[in-house]
């Protein structure tokens, strides 16, 4: 991420440096040191406590040290005194990569499709979609349970003495609308003027469906790059919405009977500069290789979704009747599949897939090395679209007849039942060593605890029905 090249005479007009770093579970983390601190730094490292971290190591055993990239050199979008890398995560006694780190997984998963002849570069491509609310209220305690959630856009506040004055925004109303529908136009702006500023190019901006409702989409970028911009544009939404007194979510589906929120990927393969999933004679203009990646996907599909959709949050999105995906196929166009081939996409170097499962709550370094994975098994394996009903289907899925339902996969209902899919599905993500079982196991394990938590609770929709 360099918006110019850096040196290290440039860099001592900093007074900061920010070193950041993402845990198994993907949240972001960072460290902040005196500039004069650089070269110290870049030879030895940073100490840290890793126990304190999501999938990390156990208290007794947790030092680590950080190692700054400086490819990933920026300046703070919060604080121009500041420069900021993004660092791997190594032993504290070896200086080897730490096995967890998911930079190092993403980057043994490049290493791996290198290996394999077939692409030297993937390119990946989100779509960030989020909720900015006014005002959020929530309680967890023993005698008290509840989410509250004020969004003057839609007129939804729950007090009576907020005057509101917007336009309403039902279910289907908001995509693409103008003011005063559309409240968020300048904190979108203000958004995409930092990642452009920090040299990540935004393809566009927009309201999206729900009320308070917002997109903003950015180019495919090499798999490692895409990973950290999703890290970095993730900060910066939540930080320039608390800028403006609102808050942003990427939960997948904050409000009962409303439009979810995903992060549909864009991807394809390149080598020797040549995209290898373009044939202009194939179905949507695909390549066979194509075809066959995006049969590892669909193949390894319900696995992958514990890595893409890893929130119990997440399944309450993937439902029927809000464009979101509830089976395993693909086609030309069409919202209702789980890979869509996007039809205006006609150039040779544009010709794309966009995987419409997954979501912001997963950690984009194992998500996207998970389906990168999927997709090489997919191509050494020749795997079939047709034998595996997977289409195309060229139709809205939800008005389909049983008899073409029943003989699609669906999409796990659940993150327990992702998890029990992942157990018996994960050989193609250890190829290569990409990911080790401890990995998945502590991955598992983690998710696994996150749900039992959730479940110990009552929920307020019980008293309604049960009280």
């Amino acid at each position: 991420m360099t918006v110019e090249k850096f040196n290290k005479k440039q860099i001592k007009k900093y007074k900061w440096i920010e070193l950041k770093f993402t845990d198994l579970m993907g949240n972001l983390h960072r460290l902040t040191l005196p500039q004069a601190r650089f070269d110290h730094i870049m030879k030895h490292g940073v100490g840290f406590d890793s126990s304190s971290c999501a999938g990390f190591k156990s208290l007794e055993g947790g030092d680590m040290i950080l190692l700054p990239d400086l490819n990933t050199i920026h300046i703070s979008y919060n604080d121009d005194s500041t420069i900021c890398f993004f660092c791997d995560i190594r032993e504290a006694d070896t200086k080897n990569d730490y096995e967890r780190d998911p930079r190092s997984i993403t980057r043994r998963a490049e290493k791996y499709m290198k290996k394999t002849g077939i692409a030297d570069k993937a390119m990946f491509g989100p779509e960030f979609e989020f909720y900015l609310f006014d005002r959020v209220e929530v309680k967890n305690e023993k005698n008290i349970t509840f989410a509250m959630i004020d969004l003057f856009e839609g007129n939804m506040s729950y007090d009576e003495n907020i005057n509101d004055t917007g336009e309403f925004l039902g279910k289907h109303n908001g995509y693409h609308s103008v003011c005063p529908k559309d409240q968020s136009l300048s904190i979108r702006n203000q958004i995409s003027e930092i990642l452009m500023a920090l040299g990540i190019e935004v393809i566009y901006h927009h309201h999206e469906v729900g009320a308070g409702q917002n997109e903003i989409e950015i180019i495919r970028y090499p798999i490692l790059n895409a990973a950290e911009y999703t890290q970095t544009i993730k900060n910066i939404i939540k930080t320039v919405a608390i800028n403006n007194n609102v808050s942003a979510t990427f939960m997948p589906k904050p409000m009962y009977n409303m439009p979810g929120s995903g992060m549909h990927f864009h991807q394809h393969l390149f080598k020797k500069g040549k995209n290898i999933f373009y044939d202009k004679r194939g179905y949507g203009g695909l390549s066979k290789n194509a075809e066959y990646y995006i049969a590892g996907l669909l193949m390894h599909g319900r696995a992958l979704l514990a890595f893409t959709n890893p929130s119990t949050n997440s399944y309450k999105r993937l439902v029927p009747g809000f464009e979101a995906p509830v089976k395993l196929f693909y086609s030309l166009a069409n919202r209702s599949s789980a890979i869509r081939i996007p039809k205006y996409a006609t150039d040779k170097n544009e010709k794309r897939i966009e995987f419409r499962p997954p979501d912001a709550t997963s950690n984009p370094y194992l998500a996207c090395s998970a389906m990168l994975l999927a997709g090489l098994d997919g191509i050494k394996n020749k795997i079939s679209l047709k034998n595996n009903h997977f289409g195309p289907y060229d139709m809205n899925m939800e008005k389909a007849s049983n008899s073409i339902k029943n003989n699609i996969r669906c999409c796990p209902s659940s993150l327990d039942e992702a998890l029990d899919a992942l157990e018996n599905d994960y050989k193609f993500l250890t190829i290569g060593n990409v990911f080790s079982a401890d990995i998945i196991k502590a991955y598992i394990k983690y998710k696994r605890n996150e749900i039992r938590s959730i479940n110990k609770r009552p929920h307020p929709y019980e008293f309604e029905l049960y009280f």
